[in-house]
């Protein structure tokens, strides 16, 4: 397809992410084969959204008390009774199951002196205060407080839990705390149209959280792009063909965006000194220390000698054709017509604000990045598993977080595989990220037209909430 706008159109040499997929020896679903990038302007972006308290408390008002914004998943509130607690910034909302088929959000606050009712997640007949025993029904509404005789100005009626809209959408649950916002199905556009995977198929195999000393928009930026590869994450680069990427960026759709990183194929960096066995060795190698787990990473096969790659073949066949042979050893799906593309490759999507989902056939990724309170200085980064069913066995229960302190390091998480390292190679950066930026002279930071262009479109729909 090919469209683009007539600025911003310059695009690095080599082969595409539409010609690789010309090549896939599987089915491309339709939802790969678009491409489309919107040149949204070259002017800096200012700094004060990612280091200024003033703007922090803002972004509070204006936008996250008015997104729709993932809050939980479904599986973990399968029962009557069940609630997890989100909490955003200086709000905290309880999710609540109140029926087999209905999910509510309410403000998770006493009414009568302001103690949180909850401060975790469980199963639970009513929401009672500690302190006093106030307490309210599943739906919200108050039971008779005690000592009624000296609350007589208090209607019980009038004395419901303040909620929050609630939405699903494949086994996630969002909210939003704007009782006049549109629906979610008319925030998130055409995103289904290309966000094409079951996640609610999947359960949450893991869900690793760590608190970073930057912006949550800091954080998140430096996992929208690929520019970074060639100095971040070289080891990657006989393996990951990272200035070829697709950014496909739509103005009409602010509130999502893509990007398509082919994998086994050689940067365009590297590709003229690398052969296809080196794109296979490296591939393998960068994996040869970590685990095989949660259905993402290839493992090397018994003996530990490399699949040979066939005269006229490339190594992304070859590793395209081992990832359908690790599937469907640990699956009860058919791979045999799934393209290489989502075997092999990183698609990763954005929902405005936060909600991160890879696509593919493997195990999906979701990332989720928030602000640590109100403190400009630090997030909360968050990877979420969503994994196949075993084969032929129940689907386990979704796992629980998993806090990882200041002193461990993501790849001290074998779960985590290949995605572990890399995840502190990135994160090496972003306390130095945030320190700059307050030392930085001129007034703002300065994005490439394409390979930045999801990071442009994020703050352009983020300057258009701000100034509502």
């Amino acid at each position: 397809m090919g469209e683009s706008s007539e600025l911003g159109t310059e695009r690095c040499p080599g082969p595409s992410v539409q010609d690789y997929l010309d090549r896939d020896s599987g089915t491309v679903p339709p939802a790969l084969r678009y491409d489309h990038n919107d040149h949204l302007g070259s002017e800096d972006i200012d700094i004060d959204r990612f280091i200024s308290r003033e703007w922090a408390e803002r972004e509070m008002e204006q936008v996250w008390r008015r997104v729709w914004q993932f809050a939980c998943l479904e599986s973990e509130i399968p029962e009557v009774g069940d609630h997890e607690i989100y909490e955003i910034g200086n709000d905290s909302l309880i999710i609540v199951r109140t029926a087999p088929d209905e999910i509510r959000a309410f403000v998770n606050a006493c009414l009568h002196r302001g103690r949180k009712l909850r401060t975790g997640g469980g199963n639970v007949a009513e929401f009672r205060c500690p302190f006093h025993g106030f307490a309210w029904n599943l739906d919200g509404t108050m039971q008779t407080p005690p000592c009624v005789w000296d609350f007589p100005h208090v209607t019980p009626e009038k004395f419901s839990l303040p909620e929050a809209k609630v939405a699903t959408w494949r086994g996630f649950v969002f909210i939003n705390m704007d009782p006049y916002a549109e629906s979610f199905d008319s925030y998130r556009g055409t995103f289904d149209e290309y966000y094409i995977w079951p996640l609610e198929n999947r359960y949450k195999s893991l869900h690793i959280a760590k608190v970073l000393p930057c912006n949550w928009k800091v954080a998140q930026d430096a996992f929208i792009e690929s520019f970074h590869v060639i100095a971040t994450h070289p080891q990657m680069l006989p393996w990951l063909a990272d200035a070829n990427s697709q950014y496909d960026v739509i103005a009409g759709q602010p509130n999502w965006n893509r990007m398509i990183n082919i994998q086994g194929a050689p940067s365009p960096h590297v590709a003229d000194s690398v052969t296809e066995e080196d794109v296979l060795e490296a591939f393998y190698y960068s994996r040869s220390f970590y685990a095989a787990t949660q259905g993402r990473d290839l493992a090397l096969p018994e003996g530990g000698e490399l699949p040979p790659i066939p005269p006229g073949g490339t190594a992304r066949q070859v590793l395209a054709h081992r990832m359908r042979e690790q599937l469907a050893a640990t699956s009860d799906q058919d791979f045999s017509k799934t393209s290489d593309s989502e075997l092999l490759d990183a698609i990763n999507y954005l929902l405005f604000p936060n909600f991160n989902p890879w696509g593919g056939a493997k195990s999906n990724i979701v990332y989720r990045f928030r602000p640590n309170g109100l403190d400009p200085d630090s997030c909360v980064a968050e990877i979420f598993f969503m994994s196949s069913p075993p084969k032929s066995g129940e689907t386990p229960p979704p796992a629980k977080i998993r806090w990882v302190p200041d002193d461990l390091l993501f790849a001290d998480i074998p779960e985590l595989g290949l995605l572990g390292p890399v995840f502190d190679q990135d994160c090496e950066n972003l306390p130095y990220v945030q320190q700059g930026l307050k030392t930085l002279r001129k007034p703002g930071i300065t994005l490439a037209n394409y390979q930045e262009s999801r990071i442009r479109h994020f703050n352009h729909t983020l300057d258009q909430w701000m100034n509502r």
